[in-house]
């Protein structure tokens, strides 16, 4: 029973659950963030350029079946705003700091590798010498 207790304990203090964990959290937190930029401030742009934001209760029958296809255009219409917003405001910003956290690593390497090239040469150099010219 206490290796089962213990298993269970490594598997839940193991580092990628609590990372899961911290990330769903994050990710529940941006969620309503970017839901209220759209809600607040996208949306009434739309409706003064549209007429309204919600399409809601555009609607259409067939055989007393309803179909709800306004529902669905402000749900694509949420989605694509939603998209877009996290597209500019996240991914774009963090692929260009990512990027230019790269350069000035490969910067760096290329320094570093020229001064070990250097370094080598230099070893080279005194080792052929050394052999050319042996000391008495």
């Amino acid at each position: 029973m206490t290796s089962l207790l213990r298993e269970f304990r490594d598997f839940a203090m193991r580092g990628s659950l609590v990372e899961l964990a911290v990330a769903v959290i994050i990710a529940t937190a941006l969620t309503t963030l970017v839901k209220s930029l759209i809600d607040n401030l996208i949306m009434p742009v739309v409706a003064a350029i549209g007429g309204t934001p919600d399409f809601r209760d555009l609607t259409f029958e067939v055989n007393d079946a309803v179909f709800r296809y306004g529902a669905f255009l402000t749900d694509l219409l949420t989605f694509l705003i939603l998209a877009a917003v996290i597209f500019f405001l996240i991914v774009r910003p963090f692929n260009s700091l990512l990027a230019r956290l790269r350069r000035g690593r490969t910067e760096e390497a290329d320094a570093e590798t020229s001064e070990q090239i250097l370094a080598d040469i230099r070893a080279l150099l005194r080792e052929r010498n050394d052999l050319a010219n042996p000391r008495p």
